[in-house]
């Protein structure tokens, strides 16, 4: 487990490229036959990947954790983002495919990655503190609540994909769920807002190995970016804008943490005053 420690608005200011990139990208979660996590003091999100090849890969508790078993104090939400999977936990089976989401609450001692066919399964997951216990949950991309935004004519057109919210898979603080843009569409997040009630990680996929997508984060009149290529996450502290413009169309998963689960809890951050 890398431990990313919180850095504030100052400091970031002074960064250079190598130091942006260091402290809010994430570049290696998903390596086949091996399971990654980065724990980001912001909220204390956990952000991982498991790549299972042949064998499986079970979730444990890092030191870091002091705890005897990850979900001892925690809660998690995993996507699989290609292939056909499996997730065991405590015994019981959770078939997965390609951006099925399964919820697993606090309390679950064990829980397994598997890939089901030649072609590995990536699972994409992430992990809050959790104060109380919500059931196992699993759910498909049909089942999710859509919710449509952009238009063509700006480049942002979208479908929003709501998986863990108050009124979907319930837990104790995590929100989670994904964002597909349609082709023809490049931009998300955009106008950009703010919550600084909460932390917010993005994880890009669905794009073409040879593009790349420019995430812009930073204060609204001190903005910087990184160049993010596809199965990348990054973290986004509560201060900071989070947007992004690809060379092509793209999905990306968005995971919240902090003070509330309210999806329209958000400051709007008009274009007129971006620097």
């Amino acid at each position: 487990m890398i431990i990313k420690h919180a850095v504030g608005r100052e400091e970031t200011m002074k960064m250079d490229t190598n130091g942006l990139r260091d402290h809010f990208l994430l570049e290696d979660l998903m390596q086949e036959g091996d399971l990654r996590m980065v724990y980001s003091h912001y909220d204390r999100l956990i952000i991982g990947g498991a790549v299972p090849m042949g064998n499986k890969l079970m979730l444990k508790a890092e030191a870091a954790l002091k705890s005897d078993y990850f979900l001892e104090r925690r809660e998690i939400g995993i996507i699989l983002i290609s292939g056909e999977g499996k997730i065991v936990v405590d015994g019981e089976d959770y078939p997965m495919k390609k951006k099925d989401f399964l919820y697993i609450g606090r309390g679950a001692t064990s829980v397994e990655f598997m890939s089901r066919d030649r072609e590995p399964a990536r699972f994409y997951f992430c992990s809050a503190p959790a104060h109380a216990e919500y059931p196992v949950r699993k759910m498909s991309r049909s089942e999710a609540e859509p919710q449509s935004l952009g238009s063509k004519d700006k480049a942002n057109e979208r479908t929003i994909y709501k998986f863990i919210h108050p009124d979907g898979i319930n837990s104790c603080q995590l929100v989670m769920g994904f964002t597909e843009l349609k082709v023809g569409s490049i931009w998300n997040t955009m106008p950009p807002h703010l919550h600084d009630r909460r932390m917010e990680a993005y994880f890009y996929f669905d794009l073409p190995e040879t593009e790349r997508v420019w995430h812009f984060m930073g204060e609204s009149d001190e903005t910087r970016h990184l160049l993010v290529a596809n199965h990348q996450a990054i973290i986004s502290p509560p201060w900071s804008i989070h947007s992004g413009a690809g060379t092509s169309n793209y999905s990306f998963v968005w995971a919240m943490a902090g003070e509330n689960q309210s999806f329209s809890d958000m400051d709007p951050v008009p274009l007129d005053t971006l620097k």
